[in-house]
């Protein structure tokens, strides 16, 4: 039985030579936080207690677990699964945790119980998106993270479509969105080492232990200069740990 909808749009698919094929990106209105799913729950979801005790509750829940999973437990909620990870090549037997080679992170997978949810879901393709500015894929180089880490002071990768930082309007440029604070955090010109139309490398600032959304603005076009900046925010959230 349909229960839910999921709305994509389609992209060139920047990772192959194969210029007919394309990738799917689900058109997501916006991210929600705790404090929405939590009165949505109540709201829509008939919840028998109230979204702000439920919002208490669920940061206590999320907080405990953040703890364990920093001494070395795994974690199944049945909705998703979390554990925590060394990167990192150790050269002999008897070599020690080194930080500035070695790093500690977590990843999240979907567990059983979201998994069974996957057959109520029609998913809606709306067509080709339009080919203006877009952002596929970021690629944390140190980490080899793709879509979530960020390693601040070291390269970031980043493909997509029309993304070139050119023109002289003082908007153009890379930027780190905190999610916390709303700082827009912007790349030094002179630290964007590759600027292609579909290639972007910059080292990352020195940002802070937070949550980031990465946003690019430019007037770069095939023919000509746009007359003022487009601008576009990649829909993943990006982590300094």
């Amino acid at each position: 039985m349909i229960l839910h909808k999921i709305r994509a749009y389609l992209y060139d698919n920047l990772l192959t030579e194969d210029p007919n094929d394309f990738t799917a990106r689900v058109n997501s209105e916006r991210s929600l936080n705790i404090e929405q799913i939590c009165t949505a729950a109540v709201t829509r979801g008939g919840a028998d207690v109230s979204a702000a005790a439920m919002e208490h509750a669920v940061k206590i829940f999320l907080k405990e677990m953040g703890y364990h999973l920093c001494d070395g437990f795994s974690v199944n909620t049945g909705y998703f699964t979390a554990s925590t990870h060394i990167r990192g090549v150790f050269n002999s037997p008897k070599e020690t945790f080194d930080p500035s080679k070695h790093s500690v992170m977590f990843q999240f997978h979907q567990g059983e119980t979201l998994r069974a949810e996957l057959p109520t879901i029609e998913v809606e393709v709306l067509g080709v998106a339009d080919s203006g500015l877009s952002i596929a894929q970021v690629t944390d180089v140190k980490s080899g993270s793709v879509n979530d880490l960020l390693t601040p002071g070291r390269n970031l990768k980043i493909t997509g479509h029309k993304i070139k930082i050119a023109g002289d309007n003082p908007e153009n440029g890379v930027y780190f969105v905190n999610q916390i604070s709303q700082a827009r955090i912007q790349v030094e010109p002179s630290d964007i080492v590759v600027n292609n139309p579909s290639e972007l490398i910059v080292v990352i600032p020195d940002l802070p232990i937070s949550t980031f959304k990465l946003e690019i603005s430019t007037q770069y076009a095939i023919s000509s200069l746009l007359k003022e900046p487009r601008t576009v925010l990649f829909d993943k959230t990006l982590t300094v740990q």
